[in-house]
């Protein structure tokens, strides 16, 4: 019944039209239960789930799924390619499209949570930190309100490119499942607001790491990096009941994101056989799903199933089953416990459960469950142990039998030796590494390839972490084996002592001693073995970036737009990182060069351009990736994990006003570039920006031997304010935000000043909810609080609303002090608002001037914050 009346809500045509008002008599009854969900998806960012809407129309459509999205932040520090909106009027502006864009899958609830968006960032310990400590919190509320079986998200990991804001979302929708099914977890959410702890039935991240066809086989064909991972492909070249593929409505539905310049992406393709798969990879399971490799787990409702829908043969809906293994690590020829448990809403009867295991493993213990009746749990308990040549991940799997039906579920553990070695991690991986053990999803641990850069004919400290998973202590040696073009001061080395779970550093200086070696994205990624007593247990790599000196000017240089006055070559700045290749070095290439005098460095970029992007207007000068543009990154020591101590700044070598401008952005102190001097000359065919850098502006001392620097070029060849290629220096996906992969400095000569590194300045505005009648009207609609929070502390409601000439007097009780947020809305959106304090319980009389003539269908939709803490919204018709 429940998928019924979700389907018939689901089919009310008009997402963005106003929800039918409640009487003043149902006002007055207890509140309504909060809007079921069958599936939700959690993102950063509007435009988060853009790419998962193909599926999420196909379930809604066939088998009537209703999906919520949760979206952290309004995504504020975007861009904005369509008006000057920036901060809570952008967020407003990503809100509507988010809402309308998503509409098109059937994807009705949008639930805001008002952390801040600031500026892109690879880093999610930086997200968290700007987030704050009660985000998961609100998303634990959202689960446990609106109880939904299918829990999506992002990509955790810090994979190279990765925004950090989205693996700080996914990080947030992994702990949920986990946290609202717990009491534990945030109990005042039961004790306080009558909440129930909710375990949803399974977990997915969107994307897969692997390979696949094009195609209705994507699904089928698809193989997964890690063989013991679960992988489902839904494919978007279905057709739809209205005659396109999903993957047309879905592109439509991107269209929508114009603030973001996605109005411009192409059509895809017309022939289905071209098109592709949507991938989800399965992180936990409570219940029955389909087994790899058969025909069901790639069919299009392979998610479903076991959830919301019962494939022929399978334990009925309702049915719980799951796998837990002693430990993630496994050793050779160790025997370790695997218990596999089920439930039942209806009875089972006879059931057994058998092991599905890898080649050479063996398995003891008794299958037998018994006779499984509703609610009666049952569990078996094995004994299994790996070959002795066993290594890597292993999937283990479980065959439910029962007299209803079959079921099937399965859990990864890794084989490895006693002594697993592997090179350091960078700070970021180190910290999601520690994250997968600590919220207990190891599954999720090696989803990065361990690397270190290394300047071009350069050295550094290279530490292999050698770590005990054995049980009893272990001395031994550890190897390198490095690529033609490097040296090690050593082969081997010894490490002693090591007790059961310890780690230890064992240290290696490393050098390249062939300096023509490709760097950066053109081949930069040297891969190297790491041995431990003779058993390869790692393959990282050593990732080269490129290494210039910059020279000292005899006196200053005039910044006039002007490189022929620098002492040093120049350097290449062509390479391509993001975006469309060049189609010729006329379109887009360019050269750099740089100097330093006294305290301050000086930069010139020539580039090579046949068109030029939008000229912005000079108080638009922001957001650079929209139009032409150079980035000039310095990192002052070389060792910042994110760019939130960095200085970055870009030059617009035009303005609407002739002359060029610069900006910070996404780093230390963003806004204008004060302190800066800058010039350009623009003639047909290229440009050249020039600026003057006061060392002094970055954040901290420089290291003269070790200063982190990148120049990056955006290229946009169109006047909609979008760009299409990025060339730089050191060029990798994602390195704007990715200091570590900058390339290397030495400023010969220079003496550096010591001084502290200032704390940074990050953007901290966010639209609230209460600010937003989109959201409001939401919260009324599917009774649920704004902003992921609780209900209000002391209720408050709109009772009534008259229109009285140009303006509506709006009568609003309240049991308690609070703020009320009005808003006059139409047919036509938003025709007055006003906010108005509430000194004590009672009623206040409100007058919200009109902005314009009423429309179709007026009504006041009001936020309630109240004093003692919570939100609430109501509605009522103008009269």
């Amino acid at each position: 019944m429940r998928l019924f009346l979700s389907a018939l809500l689901m089919l009310v045509p008009g997402a963005a039209a106003l929800p039918a008002l409640p009487s003043q008599a149902a006002a007055a009854a207890a509140p309504a239960a909060p809007v079921d969900l069958d599936a939700l998806f959690v993102g950063a960012h509007p435009d988060d789930e853009a790419f998962s809407l193909s599926t999420l129309g196909q379930w809604n459509e066939d088998h009537r799924v209703r999906t919520g999205v949760v979206t952290v932040t309004r995504g504020e520090g975007g861009g904005n390619a369509v008006g000057p909106e920036e901060g809570p009027a952008l967020g407003l502006l990503r809100e509507a499209e988010e809402r309308a864009a998503v509409g098109g899958a059937g994807v009705r609830e949008v639930f805001n949570l008002d952390d801040v968006d600031f500026y892109y960032t690879v880093s999610a310990p930086l997200t968290d930190q700007v987030w704050g400590g009660d985000t998961l919190e609100k998303v634990v509320r959202v689960v446990r309100q609106t109880r939904p079986e299918i829990l999506l998200t992002m990509d955790p990991a810090p994979t190279p490119g990765n925004h950090g804001n989205h693996q700080q979302a996914a990080r947030l929708a992994i702990e949920a499942f986990y946290a609202a099914a717990d009491p534990k977890a945030f109990p005042e959410q039961i004790t306080r607001e009558g909440l129930k702890p909710f375990a949803p039935a399974r977990l997915l991240t969107g994307g897969g790491r692997g390979t696949s066809q094009v195609g209705p086989s994507c699904g089928a064909t698809f193989r997964p990096a890690n063989p013991a991972q679960n992988v489902y492909g839904v494919w978007s070249g279905r057709t739809s009941t209205g005659g396109r593929t999903w993957a047309a409505i879905e592109r439509d539905s991107q269209r929508v994101y114009a603030s973001q310049g996605w109005a411009v992406f192409p059509d895809v393709p017309a022939d289905p056989a071209q098109l592709g798969c949507d991938f989800f990879t399965q992180v936990d399971a409570r219940v029955p799903f389909p087994e790899p490799g058969t025909p069901a787990a790639a069919a299009p409702t392979a998610i479903l199933d076991g959830v919301l829908t019962r494939p022929s043969g399978s334990v009925p809906l309702g049915t719980g089953l799951s796998l837990r293994t002693g430990t993630f690590d496994v050793r050779p020829g160790t025997p370790f416990t695997v218990e596999v448990s089920v439930t039942a809403r209806e009875p089972l009867g006879r059931s057994s459960a058998a092991l599905r295991v890898p080649e050479g493993w063996t398995v003891a213990g008794s299958g037998g469950l018994g006779r499984i009746t509703a609610g009666r749990p049952a569990s078996a308990r094995f004994t299994v142990t790996p070959a002795t040549g066993a290594a890597g991940r292993a999937r283990i799997g479980a065959v439910l039998t029962t007299e209803r039906g079959r079921g099937y579920t399965d859990r990864q553990v890794e084989a490895s030796p006693a002594v697993r070695g592997q090179q350091q991690f960078l700070p970021q991986v180190a910290q999601y590494e520690k994250w997968t053990s600590g919220v207990g999803v190891p599954q999720l641990r090696g989803l990065v390839t361990p690397v270190l850069t290394l300047p071009s004919g350069g050295s550094r400290q290279v530490g292999v972490v050698v770590t005990n998973v054995g049980d009893a202590p272990r001395s031994g040696t550890v190897r390198v084996d490095l690529p033609a073009g490097f040296a090690a001061d050593r082969a081997e080395a010894a490490y002693a002592e090591l007790a059961p779970g310890a780690s230890a550093t064992v240290p290696f200086t490393v050098t390249n001693t062939d300096a023509s070696l490709k760097t950066s994205n053109e081949g930069g990624d040297y891969a190297y073995t790491v041995t431990v007593d003779g058993v390869v247990t790692g393959r990282p790599a050593l990732e080269l970036v490129p290494a210039a000196t910059i020279p000292q000017a005899g006196a200053a240089l005039d910044v006039d737009g002007d490189d022929s006055g620098y002492p040093g070559p120049a350097i290449d700045v062509s390479r391509l990182w993001e975006g469309t290749a060049c189609s010729s070095a006329a379109d887009c290439s360019a050269t750099a060069r740089l100097a330093w005098h006294e305290d301050t460095l000086y930069v010139a970029v020539r580039v090579k351009d046949d068109v030029l992007g939008t000229r912005l207007a000079a108080t638009d000068c922001k957001r650079h990736w929209r139009t032409d543009a150079v980035e000039i990154a310095l990192d002052p020591r070389g060792t910042s994990e994110n760019t939130s101590t960095t200085f970055k700044a870009a030059v617009l070598p035009v303005t609407a006003e002739g002359p060029p401008c610069a900006l910070r952005d996404a780093d230390n102190r963003q806004g204008p570039a004060t302190g800066m001097r800058i010039a350009s000359k623009v003639s047909p065919g290229e440009y050249t920006v020039e600026a003057a850098i006061p060392l002094e502006l970055l954040p901290g001392s420089v290291d003269p031997e070790h200063l982190g620097l990148n120049i990056l070029v955006y290229d946009s060849d169109t006047q909609d304010k979008t760009g299409q290629t990025r060339i730089g220096w050191s060029t990798w996906g994602g390195v704007q935000g990715d200091p570590y992969r900058w390339g290397v400095a030495s400023l010969a000569g220079y003496r550096t000043t010591e001084r502290p590194a200032p704390e940074p300045v990050i953007p901290d505005t966010a639209l609230s909810s209460l600010d937003s009648p989109q959201s409001l009207e939401q919260a009324v609609r599917v009774n649920v609080p704004p902003a992921g929070g609780p209900a209000a502390a002391d209720a408050g409601q709109v009772v009534t609303a008259v229109r009285a000439g140009n303006a509506v007097t709006v009568t609003f009780r309240a049991a308690g002090p609070g703020k009320a947020h009005l808003f006059v809305r139409d047919a036509r959106g938003t025709a007055g608002s006003a906010v108005a304090a509430v000194p004590r319980r009672g009623t206040t009389t409100v007058k919200v001037p009109l902005t314009r003539a009423l429309a179709a269908d007026p009504a006041v939709v009001a936020g309630w914050e109240s004093s003692r803490g919570g939100a609430s919204a109501s509605q009522a018709r103008v009269r």
